[in-house]
């Protein structure tokens, strides 16, 4: 029986949740382990935990489970991973996007960074980033052009370093959904020339408060059929803005977390997030502004919500 895992608000307490059907399910309570009352604390201990969820899952879908839950709808939904160790975000790592993005600077499409040789590239969002289902996300002082971008996110379930790309899915526990916010007036420091190693502003950028909204749950790696053939969607104001597949990633998801464990050991509750299709709005001249909702979906795992404030 499959099972997702969440977070979940209780009283003024965060818990690591399963979702059974429409049923939450408090996941210590239910399995007697105290360390996984949060998600992180099961990542942490991953190979025990997902087989005691399943475990647990089986149980309740046969009628032999006692556990009480509480429907979904009832449930106040947390980002899944509170707060996750180390956020690894694929810069231009969608083939639909890299022609887009060529376009709107009047060039014609070239080779990808693949291509032409080159490994994955990634920079970094902050921990305290991350945002729930519902949140609402308020806009920074300093931009005016904050945008969308839809990104299937690889929740990390054992230490990895040095893995080869083949073995690398190995360490993912699950996948979940992210919109990597991004503060387009904010990322360059136009008195360094564009030579200077300086003139990029990752930081005002990438990382301002509730720039990582994620969720609404993680689903088993296991579950997934292929997460490099997931429909990925983005709606604003009901106005769908991206809609492409995992298939067009330039670097896949395993290729990704390869090269990062070649630099960084990984750990459980890091998070990669794999990139963005076309559809964004710096290709459209088009930014989000106060009120608007924002609507994400990817295939297999479910779909997010936020507004912006």
């Amino acid at each position: 029986m499959s099972y997702k895992l969440l977070s979940f608000q209780s009283g003024r307490e965060a818990r690591a949740g399963i979702l059974v059907g429409d049923q939450v399910y408090d996941a210590a309570r239910l399995t007697g382990q105290a360390a996984w009352s949060s998600v992180l604390g099961a990542l942490q201990d991953w190979s025990r935990a997902h087989r005691g969820f399943g475990a647990a899952a089986k149980r309740i879908a046969a009628g032999k489970s006692r556990a009480k839950g509480v429907p979904l709808k009832r449930v106040k939904l947390l980002a899944p991973v509170l707060y996750p160790g180390n956020i690894y975000c694929a810069g231009a790592n969608y083939t639909d996007h890299m022609a887009e993005m060529a376009r709107a600077q009047g060039r014609e499409p070239g080779p990808t960074m693949k291509d032409l040789g080159e490994k994955p590239w990634h920079f970094v969002k902050t921990s305290r980033s991350v945002v729930g289902p519902g949140a609402a996300v308020k806009l920074p002082a300093y931009s005016q052009k904050v945008d969308w971008e839809v990104e299937l996110a690889a929740v990390i379930g054992r230490i990895a370093k040095d893995i080869p790309a083949e073995k690398a899915l190995d360490c993912v526990a699950g996948y979940t959904v992210a919109n990597d916010l991004s503060a387009r007036d904010a990322m360059r420091r136009d008195k360094n020339p564009p030579t200077s190693p300086f003139h990029y502003d990752w930081v005002s950028q990438k990382c301002f408060d509730g720039s990582c909204p994620l969720g609404p749950w993680i689903v088993p790696a296991g579950e997934l059929r292929d997460p490099h053939r997931l429909g990925i969607r983005l709606w604003v104001n009901g106005e769908l803005m991206q809609d492409s597949n995992t298939g067009n990633l330039i670097f896949d998801t395993a290729e990704q977390i390869a090269m990062l464990s070649s630099r960084v050991t990984l750990y459980p509750g890091d998070l990669v997030l794999t990139g963005t299709p076309a559809g964004v709005g710096m290709g459209r001249g088009r930014f989000l502004k106060a009120g608007d909702a924002v609507r994400l979906w990817i295939e297999e795992i479910g779909e997010l919500s936020h507004t912006m404030a």
